[in-house]
């Protein structure tokens, strides 16, 4: 039985070489292969991996031509992996390696599909405590799709989920979310998040927007039906001030000089337009990425492979 397991790396200089050397610990005794993706550092990750990594070693480096991003590395290992049982881990050791071994009991039980859930985050504030937490939730309520809360892309998966995944073309991949789409036996582990111990965070808010976007967007058509349900709203609301303004004028005798009436309803059916035509136009956005048919990603090097 050969395990595979994945390692996005993105400018982890200060941290790469120890996650080589407590992925190999923890892995003593099982046949394994690391799969490390640099996703287009600009430091010395690549190099130093590349150092560490003996001639005729079963440990690879995957090197990106530019930097495609966190899921792009994890579909890019999903290509290369040869393993009967592949695991992916991000590669700042808040995911403890050893967790892979218990993983590894489960898959041998039969299940296909293990991943871990956090019980608790250490070193993270509040407010990305209570984001994360919200989107979870959130997604499962919008989404036929029984995707677990308080999750990452932390897993383990047999042969047949891996060539599942590999089968999807789409480019705006949620992982976390095709995994249970794609179906099989799946069970989780919880565990408690460390804090990251060398170099910065890799999903800053923006990039934690994005990924959020990725998932209700490829998941949910919720937003579309509530941007019909906000227009008509709107609709209903601005037939009721224009029925005030009727009336105060007419009845009352107490218009407002201005048309103020007039200017609040025009206003506020202005910017359900504009909530409207961002929804429809995020969602055209991503059929407009999915016809151009790029590659997910490009790898650097002699071979030049696509994919």
């Amino acid at each position: 039985m050969l395990l595979s397991v994945i390692i996005p790396m993105l400018n982890e200089e200060e941290i790469c070489l120890k996650t080589l050397d407590r992925l190999e610990t923890a892995l003593a005794g099982v046949e394994h292969e690391l799969l490390f993706v640099d996703d287009g550092s600009t430091d010395r990750t690549r190099e130093l991996l590349l150092g560490a990594i003996p001639e005729g070693s079963a440990n690879r480096v995957i090197s990106f031509s530019r930097n495609f991003g966190h899921q792009a590395a994890f579909s890019a290992g999903l290509d290369q992996a040869k393993g009967d049982a592949v695991a992916i881990i991000d590669g700042d050791l808040q995911d403890p390696p050893e967790l892979i071994l218990d993983m590894l009991a489960k898959w041998r039980e039969g299940w296909q599909v293990v991943y871990a859930q956090r019980r608790a985050r250490a070193g993270e504030g509040l407010f990305k405590k209570l984001t994360a937490a919200g989107f979870y939730r959130s997604l499962r309520l919008f989404t036929s799709v029984d995707i677990p809360v308080d999750t990452g892309d932390f897993r383990l998966m047999d042969r047949c989920v891996v060539d599942a995944l590999k089968a999807l073309p789409e480019r705006s991949r949620f992982l976390r979310g095709l995994v249970p789409w794609v179906g099989f036996k799946q069970t989780g582990i919880l565990y408690d998040r460390a804090e990251r111990t060398a170099g910065e965070t890799k999903y800053p808010l923006k990039k934690m927007l994005k990924l959020a976007g990725d998932g209700i967007a490829s998941f949910s058509s919720v937003p579309l039906h509530l941007s019909l349900w906000l227009g008509l709203a709107a609709a209903g609301v601005s037939g009721l001030l224009a029925l005030w303004a009727v009336v105060s004028k007419f009845a009352l005798g107490t218009a407002i000089p201005g048309w103020t009436s007039l200017l609040i309803a025009v206003v506020f059916l202005g910017g359900i337009q504009l909530i409207t035509i961002g929804v429809v136009g995020e969602y055209v956005g991503r059929i407009y990425d999915e016809v151009k048919q790029r590659p997910l990603y490009i790898l650097r090097g002699e071979d030049g492979k696509r994919s």
